[in-house]
């Protein structure tokens, strides 16, 4: 069974709607952060089409997404994909930063356990 309809949404644009969305929930997350992830986003549907999202597992890892409406033959199949890895290469430390601050959050985490375990993973 797939969790894909029990993940929250953090941020996302729409290359169709030309939008972006960021999810009220997560407002006290820094303004550079939210900055960034609206570049990211916003460049993500600008060069692939579709629409692309920023999500939270259940278990609060963060999910990068794209996706496409049917017949959309500007949306780039094969750049997705590569785009979205570079992005988790690029923005790991960021990417991690907020896992952890959903975890600490939104599922009341310790944040020394989580600290010690990506210094475990290093």
């Amino acid at each position: 069974m797939s969790d894909k309809k029990y993940r929250i949404v953090l941020c996302g644009a729409n290359a169709y709607d030309r939008k972006y969305y960021f999810n009220s929930k997560f407002d006290k997350i820094p303004e550079n952060i939210k900055e960034e992830l609206h570049i990211i986003c916003v460049l993500f549907t600008e060069e692939i089409g579709g629409i692309f999202t920023i999500s939270f597992t259940p278990y609060g890892d963060v999910e990068l997404e794209s996706t496409r409406e049917e017949g959309d033959l500007l949306y780039d199949e094969i750049g997705g994909p590569l785009m979205i890895k570079e992005i988790r290469k690029n923005k790991r430390e960021m990417l991690e930063a907020l896992s952890i601050y959903f975890k600490v959050t939104f599922l009341h985490q310790n944040p020394a356990d989580l600290l010690q375990d990506m210094d475990e993973e290093e």
